[in-house]
């Protein structure tokens, strides 16, 4: 068993993680801030409430705590607010991990999973995406993540940091026990605006462009379920724990669905119509993102088990009428 401090893991991915850590027999130390986590997804080990950019809070938890190894979830996420306010994303995403660098370097930890993101991609040339695609951030948030992605090397090779950065594609779904779900404020992902607009608690959704190249005039993306993104980073910590060599790798499901096949999944799992209005394409919207996870499934021995889009869109559906949903506690 280790002790894996999880910053962010009161977020939407990182409880998840913890979730699959405690499973897997490990004991997570969550490290939070609860500006956007939840307190009550704090459930398989202790919270200690903190920002990353907080040196002395964050290198006294270590202390205390004594980890064997780092999840690092912690950070602004939403693409075009980074584009209003590139400061506030490089200090909070670039800079913070920096500080937990120092903190993991002094500290004596040397083994680090990161949370990175399909974004380092930009707009693009082929898919499915391999990692050794062409990296071409085209918002703050990606570059904020793709310099985290340097540091890490750079550590690596000055102070023997060891970490696996995991680049997400789209997260989805819900913990298919009920404990866990998505609940970002504002919420931007298109799986629950398109359950809350068909549950009636929203405004129609608006489908952001309807002529892209693509066989219904609709971006596509590629859906993972947050359960299995969980265990990837299960799987890439074994792989760190076992002595695996530092390495990326995507993680998504290697099939795409068009926004319209995602309205018409949605329907035909709650069994009504996902209201809807035509909206302009928003600036930088790539129209296909498909992963190629072969790398991951290869060298972290992991393979996604929700790969139909009804079974995603079902756990999410069932958390989105759940009565936990409603009643969570940031603080």
């Amino acid at each position: 068993m280790a002790r894996v401090l999880v910053t962010g893991g009161a977020g939407y991915i990182g409880s998840h993680a913890c979730k699959a850590l405690a499973r897997a027999g490990h004991e997570p130390i969550v490290y939070d801030s609860l500006e956007h986590g939840f307190r009550d997804f704090v459930r398989w080990g202790p919270l200690e409430q903190g920002n990353t950019l907080d040196a002395e809070r964050l290198s006294a938890v270590i202390r205390q705590h004594k980890p064997e190894a780092v999840m690092h979830f912690a950070a602004y996420i939403a693409a075009g607010e980074s584009v209003e306010n590139p400061g506030k994303f490089y200090l909070n995403n670039t800079a913070g991990t920096l500080s937990l660098l120092h903190a993991m370097r002094d500290a004596g930890v040397d083994r680090l999973v990161f949370s990175s993101t399909a974004a380092v991609y930009g707009n693009p040339q082929s898919t499915p995406i391999a990692e050794d695609h062409r990296l071409a951030p085209i918002n703050p948030y990606a570059h904020s993540k793709l310099f985290v992605e340097q540091l890490l090397r750079d550590f690596g090779a000055a102070h023997g940091l060891k970490s696996v950065a995991l680049r997400y594609f789209n997260a989805a779904g819900a913990d298919p026990d009920g404990e866990l779900g998505e609940c970002h404020d504002p919420e931007t992902h298109l799986i629950p605006l398109a359950l809350r607009a068909a549950f009636g608690a929203g405004t129609p959704l608006t489908v952001f462009g309807s002529d892209y190249d693509t066989p219904d005039g609709t971006p596509i993306r590629d859906y993972i379920h947050v359960t299995d993104l969980a265990e990837a980073h299960v799987a890439a910590l074994r792989h760190l724990l076992d002595g695996g060599a530092p390495a990326t790798a995507n993680l998504g499901v290697g099939n795409g669905y068009s926004v319209r096949e995602v309205l018409t999944a949605t329907a035909r799992v709650l069994g009504r119509k996902v209201p809807t209005a035509e909206g302009p394409r928003r600036p930088g919207d790539p129209t296909v993102l498909v992963a190629d996870p072969g790398l991951a499934m290869r060298l972290l021995s992991w393979k996604p088990r929700f790969t139909a889009l009804d079974a995603i869109i079902e756990t999410a559906a069932m958390w989105e009428q759940s009565e936990k949903r409603r009643q969570l506690d940031h603080g």
